[in-house]
């Protein structure tokens, strides 16, 4: 597939003229100092949408959190009840270790939420003026001078598969594939996955990974205070009714992992699906490549094989921001913990992919 075909803005035609400082007359007194340059406009201040952005442009946030502070207060409150009411006795009657399992996993946890919320999932640019007209005027074959809307889709082969790109007219642009419209943030976003209120972020192609390991290891730590408050209810002298009456929140801690287990682990064990077979939530959802509407489909996006596509969706090299971050250099700065992250699973999609060859 070429990739003229859905070519995006180039970064330097986003930047605005310099202004030049007044020039020196030979009267002047020589006490006024020359006008400063501006800086250039950093492309997420130009471009529209509904995010916020922090520090730069390194750190952004959606329109609307959902219900993230909601997320993080389950998550805590949860974990000090157990840290506080659960572990001293645990501890007493079974091993030490108990307490170092829970922090490491309750670390990891917060870790990869925050990534996912904070990060920019991938949002692509929105066409400038004269590359809109441009887009149109080439697709437009009619040339007479009544308006007529653009057609909406445009077919490409990916793979000896035909793939249709739908035209966007927010953004006006014909989206890359498996790239999609998310209405709460008003952005395209690349392999969009879904916009999760949990996290208050869209889940694309930069945040996936930090999605798909903070429900793993979300569903790891739920079951794992699940199972210890369980336990310590059962070692108690009383019935597990009087040890949850004597116990207030040790009950609370049972009545929250309830409830939130087995959502949890579905969630874990339908994204994990996802990943096996190298499709998104979107694409799950409306059938994409299930050949539901009659036509023989695959999906073009899967390299047949369960960990050439783990690999693929979870170790691939980590994609530049778009939108987000401001020049070249900024833009090639990560976050060392990031940084590592990608290093790893660089080393391990190279590994797959040499064993798989």
């Amino acid at each position: 597939m070429k990739s003229c075909d859905y070519q995006q803005i180039d970064p330097q035609a986003l930047r605005t003229p310099t202004p030049q400082p007044p020039a020196h007359h030979g009267g002047g007194t020589g006490s006024e100092k020359p006008e400063q340059p501006r800086r250039p406009r950093r492309k997420w201040e130009v471009f529209p949408g509904k995010n916020r952005f922090f520090c730069d442009g390194r750190v952004m946030l959606a329109r609307q959190s959902g219900v993230l502070p909601l997320t993080l207060g389950l998550i805590l409150v949860t974990s000090v009840l157990f840290f506080i009411f659960d572990c001293p006795f645990l501890v007493k009657h079974l091993t030490t270790c108990i307490p170092a399992i829970g922090g490491v996993l309750l670390v990891f946890v917060l870790i990869t939420l925050l990534q996912t919320s904070f990060t920019d999932p991938g949002i692509l640019p929105r066409a400038m003026p004269d590359e809109a007209a441009d887009i149109e005027r080439q697709i437009d074959n009619c040339g007479n001078a009544s308006y007529r809307p653009p057609p909406r889709t445009k077919e490409v082969l990916i793979n000896q598969q035909v793939v249709k790109l739908k035209y966007c007219f927010t953004c006006r642009m014909f989206r890359p594939p498996r790239t999609s419209h998310c209405s709460l943030c008003d952005n395209c976003v690349e392999r969009f996955d879904h916009h999760c209120p949990w996290v208050g972020n869209c889940v694309g192609k930069r945040n996936y990974r930090f999605f798909y390991t903070f429900i793993v290891s979300l569903s790891f730590l739920t079951a794992f205070i699940f199972g210890c408050v369980m336990t310590h209810l059962a070692l108690s002298e009383c019935s597990l009714f009087k040890s949850s009456l004597t116990h207030p929140p040790t009950a609370v801690e049972l009545v929250i992992c309830f409830f939130s287990v087995w959502s949890i682990l579905g969630l874990s064990g339908f994204h994990t699906y996802l990943v096996a077979s190298n499709l998104t939530t979107n694409e799950d959802i409306k059938g994409s490549w299930s050949g539901k509407g009659g036509e023989d489909v695959t999906n073009p996006y899967s390299h047949r094989n369960i960990f050439t596509n783990c690999c693929s969706v979870l170790c691939s090299p980590f994609p530049p921001r778009c939108v987000a971050g401001g020049t070249g250099a900024e833009n090639s700065s990560q976050p060392f913990l990031v940084t590592s992250y990608c290093l790893f699973f660089k080393i391990t999609y190279a590994l797959f992919s040499w064993l798989s060859a």
